[in-house]
């Protein structure tokens, strides 16, 4: 049987235990791996190992799988109304609730977020996401279109059945819920693979699924962190696997289309990687372009798909701006460490193998010539993956600082003179989820924006995510939408239904 996480915490944010179960969660209970392998957590604020959990292989997905196909077709689905549905999911919400501050210390110790960020926004549109699908399982509505007085034609909107799910590193249990929540919803079945990272609440979330009542087979099964590739692909191959939503990196999901097309053309939606641009204009309160530039690149440490890492200043207040978000990432220097101390907002990377990627794009920057304004180095902390605040300037647009997703707190500055120039540069890149534009003038805010290739803009603000506004990207940022209405779109296909109620030949 797989064994039981447990470590109790004294610390000024969190004092009590967190637990989780270590093994793979297939139809409605925690077992073994089939082959019996595991995989180190470690805890990147220390380096160390934490738990080690159940590693997924091909043959646990296709149990997972047929557990899945099962509950579709017998106890989930259309068999189940909408409003029992959205009952279930609104009750697995409360249970979170209930459990709100255990799982932010669990994410803590999984991906080293600093408790503000882990309960005050990861918990928080976690558990307002799922409380928003709850709410639209029962309104998943079909049209009836007017042909003529022999026929009735109207569309209903099904699910498609078992759908394969593959989350991120960087923002485990929230990642869960926009995908479960309008999977659920809308009466698909979900095998959900969690990053082989930080795999625990996900893990301790499936428990919540567990004491929900949600039939043995409906959701989250193969809920452990697969090693690498193996289950991945396995879900990606998968015949009996009707849709994949995936969110990583552009390379994976080349793959994952790239399976779709070798298997059985499964649907496909990604969220991928981002390159995201801030325009800064002279006009712009300078304050607040700061504080939300510094927010934009350095929150999460710089591990968020939509990141302001390209910042393009105007030239008039390019130098009062490098001042002053300099000073802000000087300050994010003493207050980085443990994420259960009080006022720490600045945690490591996630893993060593994320601080080896960040650190060599760092030197090639410093290679091509770009100034590390501030930054540039390791965190003086004598343990765990902490990468000092780090601002670039004297960056051209060739450079790989410039044009490659860094995933790290890593921010190249350029400096610009005309709207239509700052226009062209943040749109010379393969990427387009988000952009910021910071403005005092709305006729220039409407209409940069308007110019940007990107699937989400922000006006004198910087990654304020909401769980009723759609999130997705443009070009090589992948495609489909993930939260509001839009997301229940990709969960359904179009039944057209004609019936003839008059019609002879």
């Amino acid at each position: 049987m797989p064994e039981t996480f447990k470590v109790e915490l004294d610390t000024p944010a969190y004092k009590g235990s967190v637990s989780c179960n270590t093994g793979l969660f297939i139809n409605g209970k925690f077992v073994d791996a089939v082959e019996g392998g595991t995989i180190d957590v470690i805890n990147p604020s220390t380096g160390k190992l934490l738990t080690k959990v159940a590693a997924a292989t091909s043959k646990d997905v296709d149990i997972a799988v047929a557990a899945a196909k099962k509950a579709y077709k017998t106890s989930w689905g259309l068999k189940v109304p909408g409003a029992q549905r959205g009952e279930l999911l609104m009750k697995l919400a409360t249970l979170l609730e209930a459990n709100i501050d255990e799982f932010a210390a669990l994410e803590c110790l999984n991906v080293g977020k600093p408790w503000s960020e882990s309960r005050g926004f990861d918990m928080k549109l976690t558990l307002q996401t799922l409380k928003y699908y709850a709410g639209w399982a029962d309104k998943v509505h079909g049209h009836t279109i007017e042909t003529n007085e022999q026929k009735l034609a109207y569309t209903r909107h099904e699910p498609y059945g078992v759908v394969g799910q593959i989350i991120p590193w960087n923002y485990p249990l929230t990642m869960v819920s926009w995908k479960i929540g309008p999977a659920l919803a809308t009466g698909n079945v979900v095998v959900l693979k969690p990053s082989e990272i930080t795999p625990l609440t996900a893990l301790k979330f499936a428990s919540l699924v567990q004491e929900a009542g949600f039939p043995p087979g409906a959701s989250l099964e193969s809920n452990v962190s697969p090693s690498g590739a193996t289950a991945g692909t396995a879900i990606s191959m998968h015949p009996d696997i009707r849709k994949i939503a995936f969110t990583g990196s552009t390379l994976t999901g080349r793959k994952i289309q790239e399976a779709s097309a070798k298997s059985n053309l499964k649907v496909v939606t990604l969220e991928l990687g981002g390159k995201s641009p801030n325009i800064i204009f002279d006009d712009a309160d300078l304050d607040q372009a700061v504080k939300w530039a510094a927010i934009g690149i350095f929150s999460n440490s710089g591990q968020v798909c939509t990141a302001g890492s390209r910042i393009y200043v105007q030239e008039g207040i390019y130098d009062a701006f490098i001042k002053a978000f300099s000073e802000a990432a000087a300050g994010l220097n003493t207050k980085t460490g443990d994420p259960f101390s009080e006022g720490t907002i600045h945690g490591p990377v996630v893993s060593q193998t994320q601080f080896d990627r960040v650190m060599s794009h760092i030197d090639a920057a410093k290679a091509e010539g770009a100034i590390p304004f501030i930054g540039g180095e390791r965190h003086s902390l004598t343990e765990g993956f902490f990468v000092k605040p780090t601002i670039f300037t004297n960056c051209t647009p060739d450079m790989k600082i410039v044009q490659e997703e860094v995933f790290g707190p890593v921010a190249a500055v350029v400096k610009f003179k005309t709207e239509d120039e700052a226009i062209e540069m943040a749109n010379d890149t393969n990427y387009g989820l988000a952009c910021a534009v910071f403005t005092e003038n709305v006729s220039r805010a409407v209409r940069v924006s308007n110019a940007l290739e990107a699937g989400m803009a922000w006006v004198n603000c910087n990654i304020t995510t909401e769980y009723n506004v759609p999130f997705g990207g443009y070009k090589q940022s992948g495609y489909g939408r993930e939260l509001g209405a839009y997301a229940i779109d990709t969960y359904t296909q179009v039944k057209a239904v004609h019936i003839n109620v008059g019609l002879k030949i």
